[in-house]
């Protein structure tokens, strides 16, 4: 069953006669456009796809699918029209992306033709979370690039080197290899800053023997990856050891006990037993792990309130983490695939602990 025959089905059990797509991964992943703007309007026997001059030429020879409708002005002028004349009356919406105030203007001029606007929420991006042989394929060779991306990282960072000068050669790296617009900034965290899970790489020199967080990702065929590592440079503290050896144990039975069927709380909660039974659980205050694929962060999510269910094909990552404030953190992070009812890892980088030219410290 094609995409547009899986998004159907969904319309008719949900009871929409349409569905008006703004999301611009929902849009690409539905119709392969990949221009900057535009909208598409599914009903069961019309795919529409709305841009402005700028796109008509390029929306024509890549949504070969769909009918290309050249319009003019916002949504509010133009959508009420193509609505009637899908004789629908009940159109859903993206709760999740559709601005209130394009909301506001579409309900009151629908609502004077006789239709409803209705919200949806993740009814494209639940079948976005399974991924067919070439989206698995195209991730596959993003995660094989980030993989060499880190290895230049460990191959470069030396100290003195500034964080950002850091990132600036990795993502330098990763455009030369093949690349697309990297999915996120590339995260290159060390000492103190390694305790912010989501840190900006700074001007801040890099020392040894404190804690480096390297958090990168790659981009193929519009695909993402998402990778993370934490080193050192010379010799590893007995706190660095300790924490690195209670984050990689969570995350190595995580990866191992993981199997389809589990939802996303109880697939985080193999990895934060763990974490919390050796005393740590207040310092991993985000969830295990979050979909892959167009977007770099997506369905399924893996987490404490998460009831996604998790199925072959899903492409996820699994990233335990423990955060000490003034310190610095630890975090290992692989993308995984759902296959067999097993969690297989796509990336492939060592997890190595300490760069000392004299010997890698493997765990």
């Amino acid at each position: 069953m094609n995409r547009l025959a899986k998004l159907r089905q969904s319309l008719a059990d949900l009871g929409l006669d349409a569905l008006f797509i703004a999301h611009p991964e929902n849009r690409r992943y539905l119709s392969n456009f990949r221009g900057s703007t535009g909208w598409l309007i599914i009903s069961q026997k019309s795919a529409l796809l709305a841009v402005d001059f700028r796109y008509v030429e390029q929306a024509q020879q890549e949504a070969t699918e769909f009918e290309v409708v050249h319009i003019k002005g916002e949504p509010a002028k133009w959508l009420p029209e193509l609505a009637v004349n899908l004789g629908a009356r009940k159109i859903g919406f993206e709760s999740n992306y559709l601005p209130f105030a394009t909301y506001q203007k579409l309900r009151t001029v629908l609502r004077n033709c006789g239709i409803k606007l209705t919200p949806t929420d993740n009814v494209v991006e639940s079948l976005r979370a399974i991924k067919d042989k070439e989206e698995i394929d195209s991730i596959t060779a993003a995660a094989a690039l980030a993989d060499a991306a880190f290895e230049h990282a460990r191959s470069i960072i030396r100290p003195n080197i500034t964080e950002k000068e850091v990132a600036w050669e990795v993502e330098k790296f990763l455009r030369n290899q093949g690349s697309e617009t990297v999915p996120f900034d590339i995260i290159v965290a060390s000492g103190p800053n390694s305790a912010l899970p989501h840190a900006r790489a700074s001007e801040k020199r890099i020392r040894e023997n404190e804690p480096i967080v390297i958090d990168l990702g790659a981009r193929i065929n519009g695909y993402c990856s998402d990778l993370t590592r934490t080193i050192v440079l010379g010799s590893e503290d007995g706190v660095f050891a300790r924490i690195y050896d209670i984050v990689l144990g969570a995350q190595l039975t995580a990866i191992a006990t993981i199997t389809a069927g589990m939802t996303g709380n109880e697939a985080d909660n193999l990895a934060r037993t763990i974490i919390e039974q050796a005393g740590y659980g207040e310092k991993f205050g985000h969830g295990l792990g979050h979909g892959v694929g167009l977007n770099p962060h997506e369905l399924p999510r893996l987490s404490p309130d998460s009831p996604d269910v998790l199925q072959d094909n899903m492409v996820f990552t699994i990233e335990p983490g423990i955060y000490i404030p003034g310190w610095g953190g630890i975090r290992i992070e692989d993308t995984v695939v759902m296959q067999g009812g097993k969690a297989r890892p796509l990336s492939r980088s060592a997890k190595i602990a300490n760069t000392t030219s004299g010997g890698l410290l493997t765990r």
